[in-house]
């Protein structure tokens, strides 16, 4: 089990949390099916949504007419200034307090709606995000393991984080801007033919100008920000690439080489950034321009018709209002169609990966593991990790409960690839794996492989204390169980000479202690686990030949009354093997002891005898 690879900060002007390989801009295939998807995805959640949208709806329409209640408070006082400047009458303050009163309740319920609106639709998205990050976990244990082959982990991880993140970013924040900016745009121009019909047409010759300058800015920045992410994702990479490996650098005196190329892409990232922060700040000062000659034209038109006795002065100071609100719902729209793209995109991502064909179902009725001796038998089995390409050709063994069997072979020869079989991460393409007489696929998963203890070439361990990891391999022990186990895997001693002993924590890299007492840990993890069949990869690989001696000894005392397989390059390790199958091209080309393939001098004798002869 591999740990996912960390990921560096891929935020930044002009993105909004896309996954690496996805960058802003990035269109969906299928974008109808995507966001048709997502809708049927979200059915459950459809009234939360419904009722966030009607109060974000009804926040904006009460924001709406603030400017025209304004109106008439304005028009009441200049009434009342007029009336006193002619000896008439005077202000009537008592009204103009009564509609300001009016206007500041209309705000309040917007701001209460509004907060309402939002509290709805935080709660929604966080609900959608839980969900869909449970779906696609659950996801990940039910997909075979053919998937990961062909698919690096890091994009796993991406659809999890960011593509999720990209997709309750837009349900919370998008959703509510289309709905608020569309009502705008209809209140807004209600209000505004309210007023005067002639103002209106005078200022809707303004929008078809902010459309192409929008238009414009978008097309010409919208290159610069996928180049920004690219070369963003680039230095990322560079970064953990380089700290990952930063030991082999300093062996390799590489660093002024590394330095190097961090800084080509940090220059090419300057660029592309300031390119695409300058255009996309062009953005707001045009729309302030074409605003302005707007406002001129109003301004001199709203003047003439006061003059006239059309419209009245607080008319006009609504309109202005009304006019500086409509461009802002404009450019949200326009900025909100490409966050859908991105949406779409992350969506399909998701959709695809919760879509992957799945493991085969287990048997209704599994077969219980109670009294499971261990025989193995292998018959006639055939495999290929894909259709076109066989591997293993026709392999057949019988294995008797308790024996000790040796795997061995050149690279490549299907060694690990047997035991992959033989605990069904992948099922065999014709023949049969049988334990105990029974296929192995009449078992539930679980239960199979809970039957077998592993300890594989590649260690895993996690960021916790040495007494968890090695509880790892059964959460119900007892901690002197867990040191019971440490002591046969011959841990027990190193483990006492740390600060900390078994509260030693291991960092997230495991770097601070040795490969091979990582493996001397696995190895007291598969101990405690007490199971009834052993897999041992090249289980002492990484120790050295004084620990080999102690660790062998301890595993011949555990595999005692356990069958056990061990795959081995080093054939002086498995002399004592009660069986030894040599593999060659993906078949079983000898069988026996050690002393009697030796006397038959055939392909181990020429792979035992060659190992000596490099060595000497």
């Amino acid at each position: 089990m591999s740990r996912p690879a960390a990921h560096g900060p891929m935020g930044g002007p002009g993105h909004r949390g896309g996954p690496p390989g996805m960058m802003a801009g990035e269109k969906a295939k299928d974008f109808k099916g995507s966001m048709g998807k997502l809708a049927r995805y979200l059915g459950r959640f459809f009234p939360a949504i419904i009722a966030g949208l009607l109060f974000a709806a009804a926040s904006t329409v009460f924001n709406i007419i603030g400017p025209k209640i304004l109106a008439e408070a304005t028009n009441t006082l200049f009434a009342g200034v007029m009336a006193s400047l002619t000896g008439t009458g005077g202000i009537d303050f008592a009204s103009i307090a009564q509609t300001l009163l009016f206007l500041l309740g209309v705000y309040l319920l917007s701001a209460l709606l509004s907060g309402i609106q939002g509290f709805i639709m935080t709660g929604v998205s966080t609900k959608i995000s839980y969900s869909m990050r449970r779906d696609l976990s659950q996801k990940i244990n039910r997909l075979p393991l053919s998937y990961y082959d062909r698919v690096q982990s890091g994009d796993v991880l991406s659809r999890i984080t960011n593509d999720v993140d990209t997709v309750t970013q837009t349900l919370n924040q998008s959703l509510s801007q289309i709905v608020t900016s569309i009502t705008s745009m209809v209140g807004i121009l209600i209000m505004m033919f309210s007023i005067s019909p002639v103002m209106t047409l005078v200022a809707l010759c303004i929008l078809p100008l902010s459309m192409v300058v929008v238009g414009l800015v978008v097309r010409k920045s919208q290159p610069f920000f996928r180049k920004q992410q690219e070369f963003l994702g680039a230095a990322n990479g560079h970064v953990e690439e380089m700290y990952g490996a930063h030991t082999i650098v300093k062996a390799f005196n590489q660093e002024s080489k590394s330095i190097e190329d961090y800084e080509a892409i940090n220059q090419a990232l300057y660029h592309s950034a300031w390119k695409s922060q300058f255009f996309s700040g062009l953005m707001m000062p045009l729309m302030n321009f074409i605003g302005n000659l707007g406002y001129v034209a109003i301004c001199i038109l709203g003047g003439f018709l006061t003059l006239n006795g059309t419209i009245q002065v607080g008319d006009i100071q609504a309109f202005i209002q009304y006019v500086r609100q409509f461009t802002q719902p404009i450019t949200q729209i326009a900025n909100i169609s490409n966050v859908l793209q991105q949406t779409a995109a992350a969506a399909e991502r998701v959709f695809a990966f919760l879509e992957e064909p799945e493991e085969v179902p287990d048997t209704e009725q599994p077969v219980a593991t109670d009294g499971i001796q261990g025989e193995v038998y292998f018959a006639h089995v055939k495999f290929g990790y894909i259709p076109e390409k066989t591997i293993i050709h026709d392999f057949s063994a019988m294995i008797k409960p308790g024996q000790k069997v040796a795997i061995v072979g050149p690279t490549g020869a299907g060694k690990t690839t047997m035991v992959k079989l033989l605990m069904r991460f992948y099922d065999v393409t014709e023949g049969a794996v049988l334990i105990d007489g029974y296929d192995i696929r009449q078992f539930a998963r679980n239960d199979l492989r809970n039957m077998f203890g592993m300890v594989l070439q590649d260690t895993w361990l996690y960021n916790d204390t040495i007494l968890e990891n090695i509880r790892y391999g059964r959460l119900d022990a007892t901690d002197e169980e867990v040191i019971q186990a440490a002591k046969a895997a011959q841990v027990d001693h190193f483990v006492r000479t740390l600060p900390d002993a078994y509260g030693t924590l291991l960092n997230e890299e495991v770097t601070n202690i040795s490969q091979g007492q990582k493996q001397l840990l696995t190895i007291a993890r598969t101990i405690l686990s007490d199971p009834k069949i052993l897999i041992l990869d090249e289980a002492t690989s990484s120790v050295d030949t004084r620990t080999e001696i102690a660790i062998q000894k301890a595993m011949d005392h555990l595999m005692e009354g356990r069958t056990s397989f061990i795959i081995a390059h080093r054939l002086s390790t498995i002399r004592d093997a009660d069986m030894i199958l040599v593999m060659r091209d993906g078949d079983i080309v000898e069988t026996g002891t050690h002393t009697e393939l030796l006397g038959k001098g055939g392909f181990y004798a020429e792979l035992y005898n060659s190992q000596f002869e490099n060595a000497g």
